[in-house]
Order: C-alpha cells, then sequence, then structure tokens
C-alpha cells in the first residue's frame, strides 16, 4: 500500500483547502498512491479562531470531497473541522477510493487553550478500519502523545497509525523521538503527517514521516512543503512482528 503523506503550509480557507487538496489528490493518483493524509486541520486551517472554525465547520461540504477521492481513485485521509449539534471537533475523514466515507474520528486529547477555545473533546478512540488489506487506526496530534492511545490501538488489531498532526516549532522531539517510539513499542507503522511553515502566531515544524514498526524512519520530510511517498510493506511488518515481544509479555495481571 502506497501512501502520500501531504506536508503542507496552512490554507487560506475552505476553498484554498478543496483547491489544493484536488490538485495534490491527482498528483498522488499519478504517482501510484492508494492513500493521501493531510495535515490536522488541513482543510480550514487550524490556528483561525472559534469563529472561523465553526463557521467553517458549518461550510465543510462531504460530497465535495467524496467526489474529489472518486474522480482521482485515491483513498483520503482529510484534517477538517466537524460540527455536531452544537458541538464542534477536530476530526479527520477517511474517504475510499470509490467516495464512500469510511470512517471519522474525533481528537480526544486537546492540547491547551488553543483546542479548548475552539473545540469539544472526541469521546471515543479510533475504530479500526481495512484499508487496502491494512487494518488502520487514527489519532490526531496531541493523541499520540499519550502512550495508551497507540497501545489501545494496537491491541485492537492496527497494523499502522494514521497521524494528521500540527505541530509547533519547540515540539520537534515529538516528531523525531516520540513518534518512533510509539511506533516501535507497539510494533506498528506510524504516518505522521504535518503542517509547516506560519499561521498567525504559530510556525509548524514539518518533519512528517512514516516511521516502521520498528522505529526506524521509512521516509521523512524536512521542513519545507513536500509530499512524501512511502509504501507500507507486509514481510517487514511481519519480520518485526515476529522480533518483537512488548505486545506479548504485557502483564495484564498488572496493569
Amino acid at each position: 500500500m502506497r501512501l502520500a503523506l501531504m506536508q503542507s503550509a496552512p490554507v487560506s480557507g475552505l476553498t484554498d483547502g478543496y483547491a489544493r487538496l484536488a490538485e495534490e489528490a491527482a498528483a498522488a493518483s499519478g504517482s501510484g498512491a492508494d492513500l493521501l493524509i493531510t495535515p490536522e486541520m488541513f482543510l480550514s486551517g487550524y490556528n483561525i479562531g472559534a469563529a472561523a472554525v465553526r463557521q467553517a465547520a458549518e461550510q465543510v461540504d462531504r460530497a465535495r470531497l467524496s467526489d474529489i477521492a472518486r474522480r482521482n481513485k485515491v483513498a483520503l485521509l482529510v484534517g477538517l473541522p466537524e460540527i455536531d449539534g452544537d458541538a464542534i471537533y477536530n476530526s479527520c475523514l477517511l474517504i475510499d477510493a470509490t467516495g464512500d466515507i469510511a470512517a471519522c474520528y474525533r481528537k480526544t486529547h486537546l492540547f491547551g487553550d488553543l483546542d479548548r477555545d475552539q473545540f469539544s473533546a472526541g469521546q471515543d478512540l479510533s475504530p479500526i478500519v481495512n484499508l487496502a488489506g491494512w487494518k488502520v487506526g487514527f489519532a490526531i496530534c496531541y493523541d499520540i502523545e499519550f502512550p495508551e492511545v497507540p497501545r489501545h490501538l494496537a491491541l485492537a488489531g492496527a497494523e499502522a497509525i494514521l497521524v494528521p498532526t500540527a505541530n509547533m516549532e519547540s515540539f520537534e522531539t515529538v516528531c523525531t523521538r516520540l513518534v518512533p517510539a510509539r511506533a516501535e513499542e507497539n510494533a506498528v507503522y506510524v504516518a505522521y503527517v504535518n503542517q509547516t511553515g506560519p499561521e498567525n502566531d504559530l510556525t509548524y515544524c514539518g518533519l512528517s514521516c512514516l516511521v516502521g514498526p520498528d522505529g526506524n524512519d521509512v521516509a521523512r520530510a524536512g521542513k519545507g512543503t513536500e509530499t512524501l511517498l512511502a509504501d507500507f510493506d507486509r514481510s517487514y511488518l511481519d519480520r518485526v512482528r515476529r522480533a518483537a515481544t512488548h505486545l506479548r509479555d504485557r502483564r495484564s495481571d498488572l496493569y
């Protein structure tokens, strides 16, 4: 399974978001990718304030996203704002290559006032979804920094965890140290897809990556705008899992 990891500068609004997504989906499809992953809150922008987030959530057009996936014959994992009643969620939407919505996950761990001022917290961890023969789960940005989240997903059967993120400068060690640890300790792939560049008073640090189940980088971006192409390898996963013992040696009687 080939992934396209879209390390993007922040958009200027939904119109820009749809246009960039369509362009990237066409390029990903042309490169043989099965799945295009965007950063956290890619479609509308992230650090834009509660009023703008709510307005964007009210205007998100899922049918338009499905059409982009269907026309390009590529699955999409899109970071976007989601409205449900009065609540606004920081969500990611998985759309398969036929345009069907396969899953929606809401960020469960809110990061400081930035998140709490704009979003409600999701109340459920990710489902495990079969995508192109791979069992995948989701986390959004800060979620992956809690070891219980990837451990839960691994025990539920995930072979890969897909993580749209908007990680900022001064937190680069999350990208370079913590994400590889989460992959290795759970023997899963982790695809961590970040924004890059400034957005109001924040600057995102890039360093998107696909980390293998042994904690080694399969692909790693720098700090600029780029789209990484990288593959899941079944034989690699199986080889690591035969040797890795962490999940088998857990003392579930103690914790």
